[in-house]
């Protein structure tokens, strides 16, 4: 498996366009950030007021300069306690309100967010998912939605709340010693540049550690639902090595970050050292010279303040780190927003009730990869209710005409129509509403039996699962199943033989009951003798009057179609009755009698 390698965006630490993209999600929840905002102020002041209490119990109370009696010392002591007492409790029901609020907006901008990226993933073109592992999207929805939210809540919030504390302290520390207030000042500068310093090296490497991170998920999701190719070919080894291998990258990347991240908080440590033994210094040295200016009080409601200064410094340094995850997954996230749509609904699409169901490729020319045509110059006309196999080697081309006459990809040159017009003049579920399509391998979701043939649609009654089931032969297998139609299958169906799966994925079809067009996918393919009887007597039923496209894998289940398209490298080389083709003496021929002396099964 190739690694997956995503862009780079120049890392800065604000990306204003990024962060603009996430802001939107906060604007509906306006009134409630405003709100956190509004609740940071009394927050803060009132914890910033409670080292000045200890200083007023200090020099008023404990070391007076005016001489009290025990009694009136207590009485003050007393009085002052039950204010730290009551400011703490309102402390608390602000924190306790803040948070709260804070946890009910984050948990609605993720929903908002996935519900927006889920859209988008139903949205992307087939092209999209055939060069994206399924781990990949998986870490968009997940783990960077969780990064992004932690900032627009934790971060911008909690950021504002850091910063009123470090003003409010500030104020306080200048207006009790303007003396000692100098060193903060000074040292301050070189604090914020070692942190500016560091963060422009976080955010690099979380953008390394997404990426492993998505790699590894791809590889991990891959390798699980391969595990049956992987046992079969005793791979067991060689897969643990290439995990062991991934996991090894991201571990890297994950010490790098937190190696950069860590420098952080030592930082801060060391600075706040050099602050105390200065403030202590200082301080000392003017309470031993007798300086009125400070007393035993202040200093020590300085160094509360010092301790409570460094304290929102060290979540600054927390919010750098949560800001710089959240960037990297930013750019992921609205780097997969902006995927383009390329298969887009019309601005004015045709209006569609019913199909008569005549299909036109005309001169369709079309490739996965510019210029490595799949289809050369198809020009086939298919009338309203005529049945038509297509047969071909493998690569021919026959399966990506399903996949345009559904419109999971646009042709390149050409145009496919539909009863006249282009299938790009119609709104794509309306379109595809009025195709039925079964596939070789039909995927099965783990939902009831019921709920697999109805997908999930609510219109479509109980009764009319077991009719469709009735109709395509697959209601005995049903019905001997413990709970029936209620039976929930396990994850793609494990359980099921493929012909069971096919007779459900035939019953889905019918329950959808497409209008007159129905398009089958080698239906028939991999399955037992009995198992096939009943596939194809229900696909009689169900091309009865309705316009059928069959990609043909055995040739001895064709027989009884309108009419056979042979192709080869992209192009119809051959048409007609199966008589006429094996008359002619052609490559139809050719690949008959190949096919036919090979084992059956094969």
């Amino acid at each position: 498996m190739s690694e997956h390698v995503e862009s780079d965006i120049p890392a800065r630490l604000f990306d204003r366009r990024l962060l603009r993209r996430m802001i939107g999600y906060v604007k509906p929840y306006r009134r409630g950030m405003l709100m956190a905002l509004v609740l940071v102020v009394p927050l803060t002041l009132l914890m910033n007021y409670l080292p000045m209490l200890v200083k007023h119990a200090i020099d008023d109370y404990l070391v007076p300069t005016a001489p009290l009696d025990a009694e009136a010392r207590l009485a003050g002591l007393a009085g002052i306690a039950g204010v730290f007492l009551g400011i703490s409790l309102m402390v608390f029901v602000l924190r306790f309100a803040h948070g709260y609020l804070m946890s009910w907006i984050g948990q609605r901008i993720i929903f908002d967010m996935r519900a927006d990226i889920f859209a988008k993933i139903m949205r992307l073109p087939l092209r999209y998912f055939d060069r994206n592992p399924v781990g990949r999207l998986m870490t968009r929805v997940g783990s960077d939605v969780d990064a992004m939210q932690r900032l627009l809540t934790d971060g911008l919030i909690g950021l504002a709340t850091d910063v009123f504390t470090i003003i409010g302290i500030m104020g306080y520390m200048i207006y009790l010693s303007p003396r000692l207030a100098v060193i903060l000042v000074v040292l301050f500068p070189l604090l914020l540049g070692i942190l500016v310093f560091l963060n422009a090296r976080v955010r690099s490497a979380h953008r390394e550690v997404r990426k492993r991170q998505s790699a590894l998920n791809a590889y991990l999701q891959e390798m699980i639902t391969g595990m049956l190719t992987v046992q079969l070919f005793n791979r067991e080894n060689r897969v643990r090595g290439r995990f062991a291998e991934y996991n090894g990258r991201l571990r890297a990347a994950l010490l790098n970050s937190i190696r950069w991240f860590s420098y952080s908080f030592p930082a801060t440590e060391i600075l706040n050292a050099m602050t105390v033994i200065l403030v202590l210094a200082v301080g000392g040295i003017s309470l031993i010279r007798g300086d009125e200016a400070l007393t035993i009080g202040i200093l020590i409601a300085y160094l509360a303040y010092l301790r409570d200064f460094f304290r929102p410094l060290d979540d600054l340094s927390e919010k750098s780190n949560v800001l710089q995850s959240a960037m990297a997954s930013a750019e992921r996230v609205f780097g997969l927003m902006e995927e383009p749509e390329d298969i887009q609904d019309p601005s004015a699409p045709a209006p569609l009730e019913h199909f008569r169901g005549e299909v036109h490729l005309d001169h369709v020319w079309f490739a996965y990869h510019p210029e490595q045509w799949v289809l050369k110059d198809i020009n086939v006309r298919i009338r309203p209710g005529e049945s038509v196999a297509i047969v071909g080697a493998t690569g021919a081309g026959k399966s990506s005409i399903i996949s345009l006459v559904a419109r999971f990809y646009d042709v390149q040159r050409g145009a496919v129509r539909v009863d006249g017009r282009d299938v790009r003049d119609y709104r794509q579920s309306d379109l595809r509403r009025r195709i039925g399509i079964v596939l070789q391998d039909p995927f099965m979701f783990s939902a009831s039996i019921a709920d697999n043939i109805r997908l999930f649609h609510p219109a479509i009654s109980d009764e009319q699962v077991v009719a469709a089931a009735k109709y395509v032969n697959a209601h005995t297998f049903i019905e001997a199943r413990p709970g029936g139609y209620g039976s929930v299958l396990r994850e793609r169906g494990a359980g099921l033989s493929t012909g069971q799966k096919q007779l459900l994925a035939l019953a889905r079809a019918i329950a959808q009951d497409p209008d007159i067009l129905l398009i089958l996918d080698e239906a028939t393919a991999n399955v037992d003798t009995e198992t096939e009887w009943l596939i194809q007597d229900a696909l009689k039923k169900l091309m009865r009057g309705r316009t059928s496209i069959i990609i043909a894998h055995r040739l001895s289940t064709i027989r009884h179609v309108d009419r056979i398209l042979v192709m080869r490298h992209g192009e119809v080389v051959e048409q007609g009755s199966h008589g006429e083709l094996i008359a002619a003496g052609g490559y139809y021929k050719r690949l008959y009698d190949l096919l036919a002396h090979q084992p059956p099964g094969a």
